[in-house]
């Protein structure tokens, strides 16, 4: 994301925007994901500062809810060993019931 505003000239909101919204409708899942809405996946980063003022906050984490679970810093680093660890697999298992175009 700080490639895009520094060598691009996007502003953070307009980075923000396309990772998430944009990115939801592009893959045709933007009714389940994409934005923080009643009834959507809410998969959630929560940061320790405004990313709008400086990119550079996206790397603040505070928290992350994953499937309805809240972790922690010390949460998310037992899911980044276990991220490690996993065996690399072409299968999409996120519950998502919408079909990504291009995919299996």
């Amino acid at each position: 994301m700080v490639l895009f505003v520094n060598e691009l000239g996007m502003t953070p909101a307009e980075v923000l925007e396309r990772a998430t919204r944009r990115s939801a409708k592009f893959l045709g899942i933007s009714d389940q994901t994409g934005t923080i809405e009643n009834g959507k996946i809410a998969d959630l980063v929560l940061l320790d500062a405004d990313p709008l003022a400086d990119i550079h906050n996206t790397r603040r984490i505070a928290a992350v809810i994953l499937r309805g679970t809240v972790y922690d810093s010390k949460g998310i680093e037992r899911l980044r060993d276990a991220v490690r660890a996993a065996p690399d697999r072409q299968k999409d298992d996120w519950g998502r019931t919408a079909s990504i175009p291009g995919r299996k």
